[in-house]
């Protein structure tokens, strides 16, 4: 028995091993919760040339393998598709620099060079993600849009309760510490951008990442400098 390729509308591969899965045993609970999950990877097949506004319900929908009514069962509106898709993203974003500063409080200043190759890793093992959260931050869907801009502040917050830890910052405020993770989040956050837009090449990519070392170790030296208000 021969295959025959995927001609275009019709489900991606990925999304329909979901299916598949979704359709063999399990409990009517793991059923729909993989038939969500189904319905999310289906989403990051279709945005990944694309923005989320230009796709539709029925889409995602046969792309899951199920009728565009049976979408409502797991998701309110695309919208709130779109930003559980950014909380998941946001994840993969938090536990790629997690790593890389699991061992602040002890090591003092985070390592630039440390952090950049830990998200250079995450960039490339899940590149599909990073693309949806770096198209969407700006794009034109405002409910997405503003989730990333939170995710974005808290996950500012969360590197400035680190950068506190830190014994040559316990004498800043919280004011002087969001500034500095917001500084390291937008450099981070730059970065991935322009990995993935980059031409692929070893040599564009080391370039990239050295240029954002220097950023980082030029905001850590600023910081070691810095005066806080009292």
């Amino acid at each position: 028995m021969t295959s025959t390729p995927d001609s275009p509308g019709t489900t991606p591969r990925k999304a329909r091993a979901k299916r598949s899965r979704a359709e063999s045993g399990g409990s009517r609970a793991e059923k729909k919760e993989q038939t969500r999950q189904a319905l999310l990877d289906a989403t990051i097949d279709l945005v990944d040339d694309r923005s989320f506004g230009s796709i539709s319900l029925r889409e995602v929908a046969r792309g899951a393998g199920i009728v565009p009514t049976a979408f409502y069962r797991h998701f309110a509106s695309m919208e709130d598709l779109g930003v559980t898709l950014v909380e998941d993203a946001m994840r993969v974003l938090r536990r790629a620099l997690r790593e890389a500063r699991r061992d602040l409080s002890s090591r003092g200043m985070p390592t630039a060079r440390d952090s950049l190759s830990t998200l250079l890793k995450k960039v490339h093992s899940d590149e599909s993600q990073f693309r949806f959260l770096i198209r969407e931050r700006h794009g034109g869907v405002a409910e997405v849009r503003r989730a990333i801009a939170t995710e974005l502040l808290l996950f500012s917050r969360e590197l400035a309760i680190d950068l506190a830890r830190v014994p040559t910052l316990t004498e800043w405020g919280a004011a002087d510490l969001e500034v500095a993770a917001d500084l390291v989040v937008s450099i981070m956050m730059t970065t991935v951008a322009e990995l993935l837009d980059g031409d692929g090449r070893e040599a564009t990519e080391r370039a990239l990442v050295e240029r954002a070392e220097k950023q980082l170790i030029m905001v850590f030296l600023g910081m070691a400098q810095w005066k806080p208000e009292r």
